[in-house]
């Protein structure tokens, strides 16, 4: 799982850069991959947020290669990348078939903490459209992620195995076992 977000960070254009990756648990996560931005920046493009879907699926996608199967390991991943599928679509003006528009209004009611809810102002119809919008983009991201996995499953494995055995790399170490 880790292996294939690893992999993604390095091999697809526009995501952040690598720092390191791990099998070891933390919290609620079975290992993480640490990307960081080399720069501090406030907007990011479409391509970006394109790049940092497909990392984030990289894990679903090399667990359905190498296993045939998948696991509940990739449940936050694809929270972040719905969320920021819904968010290109409804917020950023990033959907080709919706345009320019941003869709609901964000609210904050402060009584006994912090609440926020979305008030829906667009149609059943809208509904649906963005919905389908939502659901193409992390869908093509997916097939990005899987495809360039499939294209270096090689390198996937030689990772995964390193992994297994090392249990964190560095970005360093990660370049010299692949080639990169």
């Amino acid at each position: 799982h880790e292996s294939g977000h690893a992999l993604l960070s390095l091999l697809i254009p526009k995501v952040e850069p690598l720092h390191k990756v791990t099998i070891l648990p933390r919290g609620m996560a079975g290992g993480y991959t640490l990307t960081a931005p080399a720069e501090d920046k406030y907007y990011k493009s479409k391509n970006e947020l394109l790049a940092e879907i497909t990392m984030a699926l990289g894990g679903r996608a090399s667990e359905e290669i190498i296993f045939d199967d998948v696991t509940t390991g990739a449940r936050n991943d694809i929270k972040v990348a719905t969320e920021m599928a819904r968010r290109m679509v409804t917020e950023f003006g990033m959907s080709d078939k919706l345009g320019n528009l941003a869709f609901g209004r964000r609210q904050e009611q402060i009584f006994l903490g912090r609440d926020l809810y979305e008030e829906r102002n667009y149609s059943d119809q809208t509904a649906l459209r963005i919905d389908e919008e939502e659901k193409r983009i992390v869908d093509e991201c997916y097939k990005r992620a899987k495809q360039a996995l499939l294209d270096n499953r090689d390198k996937l494995k030689s990772l995964a195995e390193k992994l297994l055995e090392k249990e964190v790399l560095d970005v360093k170490e990660i370049k010299e076992l692949l080639g990169l």
